[in-house]
């Protein structure tokens, strides 16, 4: 028979940040466990559940028996399991005796590589309680928990102590020990709003029971629930009242996985806190207590909250209130920081940071600083920004490490320090810069919106690279801990996305070279580039090119990257035209005859040994265009000049019908290779169009 399969571990309070991650990978696991054993019909699927309190899956159109099967052993081949006279070797007799029959009953099977013995056999199939608990047990050990802990007296181990196991077929409990407990078909509701244990009386009724003792067992279910909540509830305090900003919706998720049966309420705190910047109040709220800070239409924060409550009350005043008594004395200790911070200057500051170690082999904080001080402003003077602005922006640029605030909001990084820097005097775009040389966070956060930003972001994420990669701190597989991928799609993105006429490779050099000698590797600098190239590739597909539009540019080793998009563009715009992909397939051409040549020849092109008419043709034509399109390669008007170039495609095709290349006069030969040659060098202006791959019809 088939019916629906609940399993639930009841336990103590889950990770909440790792809940949902716990509920798909159980869900997932004991499906394909069971799948595995032929217990699961084509149609069964798992719902998963999860509460602060439990794991949890239903799945439907589970068999309580494995159905029979045939099982099929591959014996020795014909040839070596019988002798001349047609009798069983001893391999055949061995195979015969390892599957428990006679030789006579094994049966002969044709195969490609001619006939051999097979064992054929039907096998019962077995009931579910031989098997299920030990499904569970294996998927268990499997679950993705970086520590798991011991309780009571036996060996069990798991992420939080279970009190509770449920395995129930049907209306039929499976016996079974999972963690040292015996199944059965009891569990517990609310912890609060529910007394005595919950007797589930049939699996397909899991989630109408649990909601009987106040519990919403799904987790998605649960999720909604408290964002339409919070929506109602912002909506009836005022129009365009909202509450979704910053990191609400991990928050959302987070109260998820810590409230049964929610209910949102709200609640006030005193205005006069409105005065400490809206930051450090949001992330109080957000972080510390697991509320949700309300701003009306305009952005502006309102001293108001709202919060899911795990409990159901016909009044709920004073569970407003302790909520609110106890977001007054965070709130207290955050203004408190506030103004004990402003009590001291930042650039007061910046000298303590030579008791600040960045890192053993890279020296102090302050090192760190003076760096990021002379790197930034050799970048500005590079690109004509106000470079006193920047380098008083690097030098104020870490001091808020130093503050109360970011020792208690590590995440405040910055931002503190435009405040502060605001509150000292400094120049608005200097406090500005403080806060945008983090900037960008993320693979598509935003960039920072003036120079000063700009070369003092630049400088910071140049200088953690050359740094940490140099002395051989190179990410592996998924592990990061300095963020170098991050820094160096965030140098990738300032120079592409603000076009910075910038060489990556000086850059990389001049940081290299306010590091004391003998510290960095001497490679790091080509090193770093590789590393820089690697992270393009993708960034450059998500933009919508090709991976062999791609290829063919990043061939290249192009260190101007603010030229990347316009050839790219233009390469783009080339290969739909009619002569392009002729042209592509004769560069590949050219550039075979020359790799098979030894390379291209040095020299010049000889107009007196160019004897045919086809290659006369040639000379000329790429006399003409080289005149046309290096001035605008240098100009950066790659489209322009690709379309002048696809006008070669006529003579080239005449060439390679009517010369050949490859002839016995050494001096004609090399002359015609400089000519294929000059051809090749015309269109590296903007690509390998080589690379390009032919497309499908």
């Amino acid at each position: 028979m088939a019916e629906p399969l609940l399993v639930e571990l009841l336990t103590e309070e889950l990770p909440p940040k790792a809940l949902a991650r716990l509920m798909e990978a159980f869900s997932h696991g004991l499906f394909e466990g069971l799948k595995e054993k032929n217990f699961l019909l084509p149609e069964s699927e798992p719902r998963p559940y999860a509460t602060p309190r439990r794991l949890a899956v239903v799945i439907s159109h589970v068999l309580d028996r494995q159905p029979d099967r045939i099982v099929e052993r591959k014996g020795p081949a014909l040839a070596t399991a019988l002798d001349s006279e047609g009798k069983p070797t001893p391999a055949l007799l061995g195979f015969a005796k390892s599957c428990g029959v006679e030789a006579s009953k094994l049966e002969r099977q044709a195969g490609e590589k001619g006939e051999y013995f097979v064992y054929r056999a039907k096998q019962k199939g077995e009931p579910l309680r031989n098997h299920l608990a030990t499904v569970v047990e294996a998927v268990l050990r499997k679950l993705p928990v970086p520590k798991v802990m011991r309780w009571g007296a036996g060996d069990a181990q798991f992420v939080r102590p279970v009190h509770g196991v449920v395995l129930l077929h049907g209306r039929r409990v499976v016996p079974g020990t999972v963690l040292g407990l015996r199944s059965g078909n009891k569990t517990r509701g609310h912890r609060f709003l529910s007394k005595g244990a919950l007797t589930i009386a049939q699996a397909r009724d899991y989630e109408k029971t649990l909601m009987q003792a106040k519990v919403l067992a799904s987790f998605e279910k649960r999720r909604e629930t408290i964002a339409r909540a919070l929506d109602s509830a912002a909506h009836r305090r005022g129009k365009g009242v909202r509450w979704d900003l910053g990191k609400s919706d991990d928050l959302v998720d987070e109260v998820a996985s810590i409230v049964e049966f929610p209910v949102v309420l709200g609640g006030v705190f005193d205005p006069a806190f409105l005065e400490v910047p809206k930051e450090c109040l949001i992330i109080s709220m957000q972080q510390h207590q697991k509320y949700f800070p309300l701003v009306d239409a305009r952005g502006r924060l309102l001293p108001q909250f709202l919060f899911a409550s795990n409990m159901q009350a016909q009044n709920p005043k004073q569970i407003i209130h302790g909520n609110e008594r106890v977001l007054r004395a965070r709130l207290s200790d955050a203004r408190f920081f506030y103004d004990q911070d402003r009590k001291s200057k930042l650039s007061e500051r910046v000298p303590r940071l030579a008791n600040v170690v960045y890192h053993n082999k890279l020296g102090s904080q302050l090192e760190r600083v003076e760096r990021l001080q002379k790197l930034a402003g050799e970048i500005a003077r590079r690109l004509g920004a106000d470079s006193k602005a920047v380098e008083r922006a690097a030098y104020l640029a870490k001091a808020d490490l130093l503050t109360d605030m970011v020792g208690e909001f590590p995440e405040l990084q910055g931002v503190m320090g435009r405040y502060y820097a605001l509150h000292d005097g400094e120049a608005p775009a200097v406090a500005a810069a403080v806060e945008q040389h983090y900037l960008p966070k993320g693979a598509g956060g935003v960039l920072p919106d003036d120079a000063i930003g700009v070369c003092t972001a630049l400088a910071d994420k140049l200088d953690t690279l050359v740094g940490i990669y140099g002395i051989g701190l190179v990410p592996t597989g998924e592990k990061d801990p300095f963020g170098l991928r991050r820094s160096a799609l965030g140098v990738l993105r300032l120079l592409i996305e603000k076009s910075l006429a910038l060489d990556v490779i000086e850059l990389l050099d001049l940081a290299r070279g306010h590091f004391p000698s003998g510290v960095l590797a001497e490679s790091v600098v080509q090193d770093l580039y590789g590393f820089m190239l690697e992270r393009l590739k993708p960034y450059l597909r998500d933009k919508g090119f090709e991976a062999d539009e791609v290829d063919a540019v990043l061939a290249l080793n192009v260190t101007r990257f603010d030229q990347l998009l316009p050839r790219l563009k233009a390469l783009q715009a080339f290969r739909v035209l009619p002569e392009a992909e002729a042209l592509a397939a004769a560069n590949k051409r050219i550039r075979n005859i020359l790799r098979q040549a030894g390379g291209a020849p040095s020299g010049n092109l000889s107009p007196a040994l160019l004897g045919e008419p086809a290659e006369q043709r040639l000379a000329r034509e790429i006399e003409v265009l080289r005149g046309r399109v290096e001035p605008l390669f240098a100009a950066g008007d790659y489209a322009t000049a690709l379309r002048l170039l696809a006008t070669l495609r006529a003579a080239v095709d005449e060439f390679f019908d009517r010369v050949m290349v490859m002839v016995e006069d050494s001096a004609v030969r090399t002359n015609r290779l400089v000519l294929l040659d000059a051809v090749n060098r015309l269109f590296l202006g903007a690509a390998d169009v080589s690379r390009l791959q032919p497309r499908a019809t």
